[in-house]
């Protein structure tokens, strides 16, 4: 069973596409080719705003509405969990 606190930040690891405004720090925006924005990830592909030492995000309040939505143990969250 998937829950806080077994987890392993999966879906951190998965581009995500900022469709609506929620806050998200100018610094954590990344440009695509295309003009769109996503959050920002680092070289090894793991997002910005991930703390590394408690793998707990550092904007949660401001999360993207991708984010947001989400579902922790739910279909997509199991396949993200299953890639790494």
């Amino acid at each position: 069973m998937v829950s806080c606190s077994n987890c392993e930040a999966a879906c951190c690891r998965l581009e995500v596409m900022l469709i609506s405004d929620t806050g998200v720090p100018e610094g954590m925006i990344a440009t695509d080719r295309w003009g769109g924005e996503t959050m920002l990830r680092l070289n090894d592909g793991w997002c910005a705003a991930v703390d590394r030492n408690s793998m707990r995000c550092t904007i949660y309040t401001n999360r993207p509405q991708i984010c947001r939505d989400f579902e922790m143990g739910g279909e997509d969250c199991l396949a993200a969990r299953a890639a790494v």
